[in-house]
């Protein structure tokens, strides 16, 4: 069946799918997920790591059925489920994260996937019971390096999410302490709108990490103010405050081939600025942009942006989703014009 998709077989155009986090309410099987970016023009499907359900289904004839399914439609496929920090995220015990890594770097490449998607999933600093972030990139760095040569010989990148654990100025730390190259073993996962949370203004920190840049979750957001404290949330595709083009225009710039997989979902994220302890935690946050995240306050005040309820999510997320793919391609056919 030909591809639905406007840029299928384009040379040198970005591919724009979708992450699994924002349809996870359907509770849709690979297959059908695979089936649902096809019938709705998305390039490609970066899975963020599989419900419970659906890994204990996860064998050979799987993905070898993933794998064609996705080469007969074109679609780029990156996998998840990994880890980086080896700690429990809640109580903070050591775990061992060798052979969980290893099962999914070489799910990955059964897929032909490269990239292998990595989320530790914690709100470190929000925890006054966790270890110091110097601690956990110690850790994480001993426990990355262990596992360079499998993932070396499973020719996947083990992409780290920009997400709530470490900032891009301690990334690029961690990526020295491995004494990691870009275009090796090791990258990230370019989340364009979580770093507003760890309190970096988006294209300054895509300017930070972009030669470590593997893949993204493309979404926008907005961050306001709440009393002496700040808060950030998702919006759909375009109705933010994230620079998309600009970012966009940064990873096309690059020269590399990285994929812009969207993610969206409702929530809100409170960051206590107003306690000096908390701020404390993020030593490289410097005056400058720290006063930039507060023009983007404004501007998100001024421009009226709404969080989404976390509650609501199931029952909107695939229209979004449908809406967010739309105003993606514009924004990058904007990008590709210019």
């Amino acid at each position: 069946m030909p591809s639905s998709r406007p840029d299928a077989g384009r040379p040198g155009a970005l591919a724009v799918g979708i992450d699994q986090y924002g349809l996870g309410p359907l509770g849709l099987s690979p297959q059908a997920l695979l089936r649902w970016a096809i019938d709705h023009g998305a390039d490609g499907v970066q899975f963020s790591g599989l419900e419970a359900e659906w890994r204990a289904g996860i064998d050979a004839a799987c993905l070898d059925d993933l794998r064609v399914m996705a080469e007969g439609a074109g679609l780029y496929l990156e996998w998840g489920g990994a880890g980086h920090i080896p700690r429990d995220m809640t109580t903070w015990a050591w775990r061992d994260l060798f052979e969980t890594n290893r099962a999914v770097a070489a799910e990955a490449a059964r897929l032909g996937a490269r990239i292998l998607r990595s989320c530790s999933g914690g709100l470190m600093r929000w925890d006054a019971a966790a270890p110091q972030t110097e601690t956990l990139l110690r850790d994480t760095a001993g426990a990355l390096v262990a596992q360079r040569e499998m993932l070396r010989d499973h020719g996947v990148v083990l992409a780290i999410e920009l997400h709530f654990e470490f900032t891009t100025h301690e990334l690029l730390r961690l990526f020295e302490m491995c004494e990691a190259e870009p275009d090796d073993w090791i990258g990230v996962v370019l989340d364009t709108m979580n770093v507003l949370t760890m309190l970096e203004d988006p294209v300054r920190a895509t300017d930070r990490i972009l030669p470590w840049v593997v893949g993204t979750h493309v979404k926008d957001g907005a961050l306001r103010t709440a009393q002496d404290d700040l808060e950030t949330f998702p919006t759909a595709v375009g109705e933010g405050i994230v620079d998309l083009s600009g970012v966009i225009s940064r990873v096309a710039a690059s020269g590399r081939t990285i994929h812009l997989s969207i993610e969206d979902h409702g929530g809100v994220i409170r960051l206590p600025v107003g306690d000096p302890r908390f701020l404390a935690e993020f030593p490289d946050l410097t005056a400058d942009e720290r006063a930039a995240l507060e023009l983007l306050a404004r501007q998100a005040e001024r421009a009226g942006c709404v969080a989404t309820d976390r509650d609501r999510w199931p029952e909107i997320c695939e229209a979004r989703m449908i809406r967010n793919l739309a105003a993606l391609r514009a924004i990058v056919a904007s990008v590709e014009a210019a």
